[in-house]
């Protein structure tokens, strides 16, 4: 064989090993780069995250709004004292919110975006109870077990479908 013969042969070996080596030595950034991204607040211990990038690729899941569990059967389902205060409606809230997120294989930390409704509190002269959430919020986000924090909206509402509800959240997870 003539060296234009091989030429097609050697062209083919040089790149794939070119191919395996990229991928060996990019194989570890790629795999970086497929990771959801968390930018914190600068200079600020507040848990919620600034940004939140998810790669393309990723599987994407909302979660309906969820409210609490009707704690107190002696009330009535529109009592606001049926479901604890904010911060018991917000714990209540959360563990269902948990609870649906194992049913589909995923967990709070997969968690990247949430939007939490308040109304406000008749024990607060009607004022949302902010602390309350925060103390609720603060068992499942930011803690040393479940760092991930999502990016978050907190708005005070008029209302809810459940007059007893204080609080309702919804939830956007990636699956990793």
């Amino acid at each position: 064989m003539t060296m234009s013969q091989h030429r097609p042969f050697f062209r083919l070996a040089t790149a794939r090993a070119a191919s395996a080596l990229c991928a060996a030595l990019l194989l570890p950034a790629c795999a970086l780069a497929q990771d959801v991204i968390r930018h914190r607040i600068p200079g600020s211990d507040f848990p919620i995250a600034r940004a939140v990038e998810v790669p393309a690729g990723k599987t994407m899941v909302h979660l309906s709004g969820a409210g609490p569990v009707w704690l107190d059967r002696s009330l009535p389902a529109t009592s606001p004292a049926a479901y604890g205060n904010t911060r018991a409606q917000t714990v209540s809230t959360l563990k269902a919110i948990e609870a649906t997120l194992t049913d589909l294989k995923l967990g709070m930390g997969d968690v990247v975006r949430m939007q939490v409704f308040l109304v406000g509190d008749p024990a607060l002269n009607g004022e949302m109870d902010f602390a309350g959430f925060m103390a609720g919020y603060r068992e499942f986000f930011g803690t040393s077990a479940q760092p991930n924090l999502p990016v978050r909206s907190t708005m005070k509402v008029a209302g809810l479908a459940n007059t007893g509800w204080l609080v309702e959240i919804e939830v956007s997870a990636v699956r990793p």
